[in-house]
């Protein structure tokens, strides 16, 4: 997920603020990806995006935005993805979650 230090910039709302994130997705196992924005504690931050759930196919890109109340920006820390996974038999199944440290 890049980049890997999101700012925060002034959005077309007043009182919100955004940043654009884009995802490549390198897993052939992989098509799904849930976006979150957290504190430092890893507890959720209220955030508006295209996608909370993201389909991105193997060796494909996804760029969105992700919308925040500037009331919310001291305490979001973290802007995250992590993979969706099918369980399928008995196949050990490896989820993924990677984060980007706002500035």
């Amino acid at each position: 997920m890049t980049p890997t230090y999101p700012m925060w910039s002034v959005s077309h709302v007043q009182g919100v603020v955004k940043t654009t994130m884009e995802i490549f997705n390198k897993r052939a196992d992989v098509e799904y990806y849930e976006i979150t924005v957290t504190d430092k504690k890893g507890d959720p931050v209220p955030f508006v995006s295209q996608y909370k759930l993201a389909h991105i196919k193997y060796l494909q890109h996804l760029k969105f935005d992700i919308y925040i109340n500037s009331d919310d920006v001291p305490r979001a820390q973290y802007i995250c993805s992590r993979s969706k996974l099918k369980g399928e038999g008995t196949t050990t199944l490896l989820s993924s979650k990677i984060c980007s440290k706002i500035r």
